[in-house]
């Protein structure tokens, strides 16, 4: 089984997050942040990866650290149940709408970290949710994963629309890069032989 726990305690944030990559999308996610909370079961659901994760952030401040901590930690966890990544497809990408919103997810499970984000979150908040955290984990999370992720909004005007979008362009994404490549399925899918 390709799993993975992960805790980060700091000043700011207390986080244990645990993974299978194997899993068939089951989540339990308990950060404080209820729009978050959604979209992580979202990047859960739609991978297929199972997750558990449970933050006790300072969300007396604002929602900052929590969303960015947890990022690291998903991307900690994501790079340890990789392992070596023998066998791995290694490239995923996703065109996906959400009623008014069209998202383009593409990403290199490289293990060389970079981020593009072509997307315009028109309002500064989400119920609560402060808009520009939603680039913040993706941040986190591709940094500490080691992907290459590019992340691109085609159309859209609302929102929450689009930010749903993004994580489940993401996970649908992820869920192809991280299957078993049948016809490779004992090697590292690079031509260094190492990611």
């Amino acid at each position: 089984m390709r799993s993975a726990k992960v805790t980060r305690r700091t000043a700011e944030t207390d986080i244990s997050v645990e993974i299978n990559l194997d899993g068939t999308g089951a989540y339990d996610n308990e950060t404080g942040v209820g729009f978050f909370d959604h979209m992580l079961d979202q990047l859960a659901r739609h991978s297929l990866i199972d997750m558990t994760v449970r933050c006790l952030g300072d969300l007396h401040i604002d929602d900052h650290h929590t969303v960015e901590d947890v990022g690291i930690a998903i991307g900690q966890a994501l790079t340890q149940a990789m392992g070596d990544k023998k066998g791995i497809v290694r490239y995923g990408s996703c065109h996906l709408p959400m009623d008014d919103a069209q998202v383009r997810a593409a990403l290199d499970l490289s293990g060389r970290p970079y981020l593009i984000w072509n997307v315009d979150l028109p309002t500064p908040k989400i119920g609560t949710f402060d808009t520009e955290l939603v680039r913040e984990f993706f941040q986190a999370f591709s940094t500490h994963g080691g992907i290459t992720l590019h992340v691109d909004q085609l159309h859209g005007f609302n929102s929450h629309h689009i930010a749903e979008a993004a994580f489940k362009a993401v996970a649908r994404a992820l869920r192809d890069a991280l299957e078993t490549d049948p016809r490779k399925a004992d090697s590292i899918p690079s031509t260094k032989g190492a990611l």
